[in-house]
């Protein structure tokens, strides 16, 4: 895979975009299928699907198991999406708190 150039204003792709458009498209199986197959219900896949939930670490082992690509890529491209909205949020509240530095004795 490509490394992505870092593009601070353009929000992080959702995990369950990726699995709505890319992942399940490969697989040629249904929601409900991959449901099956993941032990978790249609309505829990659906909502990551539709990016209302994000990936629990159950679910990137889930996932990653599933795929065969590992817990990692999933849990850290939540993470990333995670990140990327809370720094909007958080916005210049976050510029105001200090980075404070532990002396050593």
């Amino acid at each position: 895979m490509a490394q992505l150039a870092h593009r601070p204003d353009r929000a992080p792709t959702h995990p369950g975009a990726v699995l709505r458009e890319d992942v399940l498209p490969a697989l040629g199986l249904t929601v409900t299928e991959v449901a099956g197959h993941l032990g978790v219900t249609r309505q829990q896949l659906h909502r990551i699907l539709s990016e209302q939930s994000g990936i629990s670490p159950e679910m990137a082992l889930r996932l990653g198991k599933l795929c065969g690509n590992g817990e990692g890529l999933w849990i850290r491209m939540q993470e990333t999406y995670d990140l990327w909205h809370a720094r909007r949020k958080l916005g210049d509240a976050l510029d105001r708190i200090p980075t404070l530095r532990a002396q050593m004795a």
